[in-house]
């Protein structure tokens, strides 16, 4: 038995975002991209750079103990840079601060805004595949319609302009 052209079974519904049909939600997204992250980069890296210079100051008050505080630094930027993306794409506008300067917001492959859990687990595997396969990952983005990178592939998120999604498609079905 087969289907009808142009038919879905409800177990594979539509992709919400067609490159071909709606090329504007994808034009400069990866150019942006890059932006986007530069943002986020700087706006996670200030309150790490405060904290290490209010440990090196406590140190030198403490007379050298305090300085054993340097330890919790990098296990603190960590957590802190998984609460903000998760947070973030997990908020109101589905995107991070440097998405949103940059016009930009994380949607699923079918319409869904992102959760804290997506946003958290799209920080670690984004750092997890630049760490390991940087070309790799930014030639992804450049060989499909979507603009998406290899971690938005494995997480079945799309990366579109905000402003122009809010034009052109209907609000994202909550099930199916």
């Amino acid at each position: 038995m087969t289907a009808a052209p142009g038919a879905t079974t409800a177990a594979f519904p539509p992709h919400a975002f067609d490159p071909l049909m709606q090329p504007e939600l994808f034009r400069g997204v990866l150019t942006r991209r890059v932006f986007a992250f530069l943002i986020d980069l700087f706006v996670l890296s200030v309150p790490v750079i405060l904290a290490v210079i209010f440990i090196a100051i406590f140190g030198v008050v403490t007379l050298g103990l305090g300085w054993a505080l340097f330890w919790l630094v990098s296990p603190a930027s960590i957590v802190w840079a998984i609460v903000y993306y998760g947070a973030s794409i997990g908020g109101q506008h589905s995107a991070t601060l440097g998405m949103r300067m940059m016009d930009l917001e994380l949607r699923t492959w079918y319409g869904a805004r992102g959760y804290f859990v997506l946003g958290a687990t799209h920080a670690v595997l984004f750092w997890v595949t630049i760490s390991f396969l940087s070309p790799l990952v930014l030639l992804v983005g450049l060989l499909n319609g979507r603009r998406r990178l290899l971690h938005d592939i494995v997480l079945g998120t799309v990366m579109i302009n905000s402003s122009v999604r809010t034009q052109v498609t209907p609000a994202a079905r909550a099930s199916y």
